[in-house]
This record gives C-alpha cells, structure tokens and sequence, in this order.
C-alpha cells in the first residue's frame, strides 16, 4: 500500500507548518514552522492563552512591546516542538522603513535569547519591499537570518536572491486569486497555476545561478499547488491542507529537482530597476499592497486585545 502524500512528501522537500497552533505543530511533526500577524492572532484567542496575554500586556511598556513579547513567547514555545526554524515577522507598518525594520528585528533577536532560542534558529520576517531587502541585506551579513515574505514576483525573487537573503516565501495561492479574479473563466489548474509557475521560475532562476537562498512556496488554495510543487527546497502549509496530505495515499512525483548552476549570478538589480518592473507587474504591485493592508489589519486587532488587556 502506498504511503500518505505528506509522508511522501517529507522525503523530497522540507515540510513547513503555516500556523502558531502549538497542537498542530505537535501532530505533523514539521522541520519549521513560520509566523504571521495573522496566524500569531489566532493563537492569542485562544482562551487558554488569556491570562499570560494579560500578564504581558499589563507589564510592557507600550503596545509595541507587548506586540513583539507575544509574538516571541509564541514562537518559543514552538521552537521547542521543532528541530528547525521559527519564522517570526517585523510589524507591517515598517514595510517602508528599514531602519526601523532593522531596529525591530534585532530587538527580536535579543527576545529570543532571553527566551533562550538562539539567532541560528529563528527567521525573522520581512516584507519584500525594496525597503525591506536592503533591510535583510545587513541583517543577514550581522548573522540574522531573514524570511522575505510577501513575495509575488520575480523581480522580488531577484531583489532577494542578490541580497544574500536566507529564504524567500512566494504566494502560490494569493497569485492564483488575482488571476481567478481577472480572468474567472480560465483553467488554471494543475500546472496552470500561475502560482505555481512563478515558484518553478524562481526556483530554475536560484539554482540556475548558484544562489544559495532557500525557495519556500507559501500560501496554497488546495493540495494540487503543494503536488505540484513536490521537490521544492521547503513548502509552508496550513493545518487543513496537512491534514489533507496526511490523509491521502498515491504515488507522489517529485516535480522540481535542482539543477548544477550552469552560470554565475547576473548582475544585481538598481532600485529603479526593481521598481520598473514591479511597476510593470500589476499583480505583484496590488497584492504586496494588499497583504500588507491585511496583515496590518490583523496586527490592529491582536493591538486592541492587548489595549482591553492592559486596562484590565
């Protein structure tokens, strides 16, 4: 009898948990797990986490404090779960301020070594605005790893890619709703997914040209983007989608495979080139805006719980 998907899976790519759900982390066994405002919100409202939310909120010092604090307590306790990385994200209203977002994460670093989860184990996640890779380039060449994440298009890949990032997070499923959404009548399954070929694009175009950052598909609609996708170097999946996998049995192929860099890397990208193109790419363009509106919107909510908690 033929394996289940996931099990199939875990031998050709590195299995990502997509969630702060400490039970689910505990069931699928991941090598990582990653983070978002959105997820370490869910995990907040959890009741069973309400009085050391209030513990926290009642001793920080400001909203902010209190925000990076749950965060980290969070993706502590995951980190003992896990063998591999912890993705935790910089606030998305620092999209477009590297200082900032530089001064954010390295305050993150410093919280997770007072949690006692050292710098080799955490990827701390930024946006793939221009602002936010120069951002990961210096913090990558202080020895922290970054997570560049909200990333549709390949000139972010690239961006990413010549700044020496650890790994990049492109969305398979939110670029799949944008074309849907233009173009509701088209057949964009399996292999024409455009999610899915934007990630085989850019996983061609890193190991084409030696590049050492790590290709980790995110966000997926349905279990055929994750099959077809079977062999890239990591896959950040929702507890829905694991289970799915899990519960699944058939022969899975291997989809990607690496290739031996037949060139060296091309020239870097100038910041009027990659806002050329992310001009020229409209997708790209309206979702980067968009998911940093929405994960901005969530971390506004998870900001009004602690507020209520402070007062408390």
């Amino acid at each position: 009898m033929a394996d289940d998907l996931l099990s199939q899976l875990k031998t050709m790519t590195t299995v990502v948990a997509d969630t702060g759900d400490l039970e689910a982390i505990r069931r699928f066994e991941p090598t990582d797990a990653t983070t978002n405002p959105s997820l370490i919100l869910q995990a907040a409202q959890q009741e069973a986490r309400r009085a050391r939310l209030a513990e926290i909120a009642r001793h920080a010092t400001d909203i902010d404090d209190a925000l990076d604090a749950v965060a980290v307590e969070i993706g502590s306790e995951v980190s003992a779960l896990i063998p591999g990385f912890v993705s935790t994200e910089v606030s998305a209203r620092l999209s477009f301020d590297t200082d900032a977002t530089l001064a954010r994460a390295r305050s993150l670093i410093e919280r997770y070594g007072r949690h006692g989860v050292g710098p080799e184990r955490i990827l701390i996640k930024v946006a793939a605005t221009w602002e936010g890779i120069r951002a990961a380039r210096i913090l990558e060449r202080e020895g922290i790893h970054t997570n560049l994440t909200l990333l549709f298009s390949f000139a972010q890949a690239r961006a990413c890619a010549d700044a020496g990032v650890t790994l990049v997070s492109p969305f398979v499923g939110r670029i799949l709703d944008w074309h849907k959404a233009h173009e509701p009548d088209a057949d964009f399954s399996g292999d024409r997914d455009p999610g899915v070929q934007s990630v085989r694009r850019i996983y061609e175009h890193f190991k084409g040209h030696g590049y050492d950052t790590i290709v980790m598909g995110a966000s997926f609609r349905n279990a055929g983007e994750i099959i077809a996708l079977a062999g890239c170097d990591r896959l950040t999946i929702s507890p829905k989608l694991l289970e799915e996998l899990a519960g699944t049995t058939g022969n899975l192929e291997r989809r990607l495979t690496p290739l031996d860099a037949e060139t060296g890397a091309p020239e870097p990208q100038d910041e009027a080139e990659f806002r050329w193109e992310m001009n020229e790419d409209a997708m790209a363009t309206e979702k980067l805006a968009e998911g940093i509106r929405k994960f901005m919107a969530d971390q506004r909510k998870l900001e009004a719980l602690l507020g209520e908690l402070r007062k408390g």
